[in-house]
């Protein structure tokens, strides 16, 4: 199989953002903020969305599932209060769910939490154990800063976390690391701060015990990680300076990345620097990059071809970074694919 690991329902059925926009604007007029209820989306749209846009192109370019989570544009999480947060995470959820239903040979769900900033992140619990419980969802999306660009929330090694990666612990489930819309203009959202997010979020890992109090959490970091693979003498280096194990040691444990980078010599960094049993594919498709290449005539996000051209990795690597990999770091996913028989 080929199993994308980073879908997010960017095509959801314009009824979706109309709603939004009520809500947004009923968190300053009450008056205006509507009931759950009033979002009417059927079974049909659904499908519509679906089958002219991640389907097709999931035929296509050759690829067999996605892990499939609310778009993280959407998320958020800095509008509002932990309800306004709390009821678009439960909306946006029960969506994928939805999807996962009508299509479950092609998409499985994982959560959108309901963050919000200055707001404990055990809140957050309830609803990934509903999405885990109910939806069979095999993974959560973990905003490191709620904040939407300002950083005001703790590293993600402060023990303000720790309820959540405990739940991850107990479900066995990993978290990508991924977050929302930026509102600070000095980081354009996803051609900086995803970039940023992903590159901060590693080097608090790096300079934390986070690992030791929890040996087998599991953060994907998505992106390619960021500036990491880049700049990898520079963490080794960083590491070696602190007195720290190995980043292979300290790190590739807990740590994975996806192929979310978008032509041929970034693929090839990555698979050069970081070991092919820490990389699973994923593509993000009709995402933050939705153009054609002028230099190769195919989709920027049409990572499958990049993977298929490279010299490094030999075929045993290439089936790990397909599918064996995204099994072992979802163990949800790899349980719900062998009661399929798959």
């Amino acid at each position: 199989m080929i199993i994308d690991v980073h879908g997010h329902y960017t095509t959801a059925p314009k009824a979706l953002e109309a709603w939004r926009n009520r809500q947004i604007a009923g968190i300053k007029d009450p008056s205006a903020m509507p009931k759950v209820s009033e979002l009417k989306i059927t079974d049909d749209e659904l499908r519509e969305s679906i089958e002219t846009n991640q389907l097709a192109k999931m035929n296509e370019r050759g690829s067999d599932l996605t892990i499939f989570s609310p778009r993280a544009s959407f998320m958020a999480h800095h509008i509002g209060d932990f309800n306004v947060s709390s009821t678009w995470a439960s909306i946006c959820n029960e969506l994928c769910y939805r999807v996962s239903t009508l299509f479950p040979d092609h998409f499985i769900g994982a959560a959108m939490l309901p963050q919000s900033p200055g707001v404990d992140p055990k809140t957050c619990v309830p609803e990934l154990e509903r999405c885990i419980r109910e939806y069979g969802f095999v993974g959560i999306n973990l905003n490191p800063d709620p904040s939407g660009g300002h950083w005001t929330s703790p590293p993600l090694s402060d023990r303000s976390w720790y309820p959540i990666y405990e739940k991850m612990v107990e479900y066995d489930i990993p978290a990508m690391v991924h977050v929302s819309t930026s509102c600070n203009d000095c980081f354009h959202t996803t051609g900086a701060h995803y970039l940023n997010a992903d590159t901060t979020a590693f080097m608090q890992c790096l300079t934390s015990d986070l690992f030791k109090d929890f040996p087998t959490l599991k953060f994907l970091i998505p992106h390619g990680g960021g500036a990491v693979p880049y700049h990898w003498g520079r963490f080794r280096g960083l590491a070696q300076e602190m007195k720290k194990p190995l980043l292979t040691e300290l790190l590739l444990n807990n740590i994975y990345f996806d192929t979310c980078v978008y032509h041929q010599p970034g693929i090839d960094l990555l698979t050069k620097v970081i070991p092919a049993r820490n990389i699973l594919f994923a593509s993000e498709m009709i995402g933050a990059v939705r153009g054609i290449d002028p230099e190769t005539g195919f989709y920027y996000d049409d990572t499958k071809r990049y993977i298929e051209a490279s010299t490094i990795l030999s075929a045993e690597a290439k089936a790990a970074v397909y599918e064996g990999n995204a099994r072992r770091v979802f163990p949800r996913l790899d349980a719900a694919l062998k009661a399929k028989g798959k």
